[in-house]
């Protein structure tokens, strides 16, 4: 078994990292000081994921939210399910499906080791009947109807709606009620067998909790298999977004909305640097301590409930802002001319320091949390990245590399502008 510690001298931090005969790669970093542990075992497998691919390499069609249905299902059992297995050890467990990502995890300040046996056994022991499907899909039917009322919800889905022509991320995470019918048992196992292979996942620990801890329950409980990391099939979008404008109506208050910048991007995924650039561009524009926000806030344009986010995956990429606003498409025109300018004028100096200090600051707060320590040793892995890259990239980052970035994106053709509207009866 390969091994190897990874050590960072400025944060005074390690993390253990193996790559176990079963496949699974296993990362972990003890907090010894801590009375609490957290676990996460996930797999590469996402709404995005609506292909499998078959043993000649071509790709074919699974319906969508068949990942967000999988991770439901895996919960359950013949006999207990997870949640009552856990809830007899003290521990707190849970599961997301998020577009790129399904994670099982767990936290707990004691009994770690049984409850890291409880994890790793039920995410490799799948049972599926066509009765139970049924029952699921009736529960999911429900969850997405009740999704469609959840104005924050619905105004990022109509926003990727119109950004993007094809691409998957554009579909409810839970699918739809008429593809999720076309679920079975059968093409659960199939999934299951495809994605839920141990080279395609990652076991990620943090908190009071040592390496042979969780090595010596893994190599108990892992079940050693030939499955393959999962290719995934990428296509290029176009550059400009299908609509520009996209409204709706729904029972709130103040208008939600959300503007959106899309990427034109010709590889799948976006680099450490490419990302923190763009974090520190969206809080020089938009930050708390930005001309813009000071000035849409004594406006009354914004609440203190603004915010941005670089939102990035496989095969996507766009910057969105927004929030609640009484008059959204003024405030979103306010929002482009600052853009606008700032791609003009380039961002000083100064704004790049501030926010680059903010940003790092960010990242060693995090060190203190172990629910997010493992979070990221998770999300590192997946991108094929380490730990402490983030960090040292952060450290190295110069004014060009951000105004170099800055041309590169938010274009004001390649905006769309998502609104939910009050009812008006």
């Amino acid at each position: 078994m390969k091994t190897e510690i990874i050590e960072n001298g400025r944060l005074n931090e390690s993390y253990y990292r193996a790559e176990h005969p079963s496949g699974l790669t296993i990362l972990v970093l003890t907090k010894p000081d801590y009375t609490g542990s957290h676990a996460i075992f996930a797999a590469k497998y996402g709404s995005i994921d609506t292909k499998i691919q078959d043993a000649d390499g071509a790709f074919r069609d699974i319906p969508a939210g068949t990942a967000h249905f999988l991770e439901h299902k895996l919960f359950e059992s013949e006999d207990l399910d997870a949640f009552e297995r856990f809830a007899k050890t003290g521990a707190y467990a849970n599961a997301f499906t998020s577009f790129d990502r399904t994670a099982y995890i767990f936290s707990c300040s004691q009994s770690f080791k049984e409850n890291l046996e409880i994890l790793l056994d039920f995410v490799q022991s799948p049972y599926f009947s066509e009765e139970t499907v049924r029952k699921e899909q009736g529960i999911i039917g429900q969850e997405i109807r009740m999704y469609k009322d959840v104005a924050g919800w619905q105004v990022m889905f109509n926003l990727l709606g119109a950004l993007y022509h094809e691409n998957s991320v554009k579909i409810d995470i839970a699918g739809t009620e008429e593809s999720i019918a076309g679920i079975s048992a059968d093409m659960l196992y199939g999934c299951y067998k495809n994605f839920y292979s141990l080279r395609n996942m990652v076991l990620a620990v943090a908190g009071n909790v040592t390496p042979e801890d969780v090595l010596e329950v893994a190599d108990r409980l892992l079940k050693a298999e030939e499955g393959k990391a999962v290719q995934r099939e990428f296509k290029r979008e176009p550059a400009k977004p299908a609509r520009t404008y996209v409204e709706e109506s729904l029972a709130v208050s103040t208008p939600n909305f959300l503007l959106g910048y899309k990427e034109d991007i010709s590889t799948p995924e976006r680099s450490v640097k490419e990302s923190l650039c763009t974090e520190i561009i969206h809080e020089v524009i938009a930050g708390k301590s930005s001309p813009l926000y000071k000035r849409l806030l004594e406006d009354g344009l914004i609440n203190a409930g603004f915010s941005f986010e670089h939102f990035a995956g496989y095969g996507f990429a766009c910057s969105f802002f927004g929030g609640e606003s009484a008059k959204p498409q003024e405030t979103a025109d306010e929002i482009k001319k600052e853009v606008a300018r700032i791609k003009e004028t380039g961002i000083s100096g100064q704004s790049f320091e501030r926010a680059r200090r903010k940003l790092y600051g960010g990242m060693v707060m995090m060190y203190n949390d172990v629910e997010d320590i493992a979070r990221d040793l998770m999300e590192a892995h997946f991108s094929g990245t380490g730990l402490f890259d983030t960090v040292e990239t952060c450290v190295s980052l110069t004014l060009e590399d951000v105004n170099g970035r800055l041309r590169e994106i938010l274009d004001g053709d390649t905006a769309a502008l998502s609104i939910i509207n009050p009812i008006v009866h």
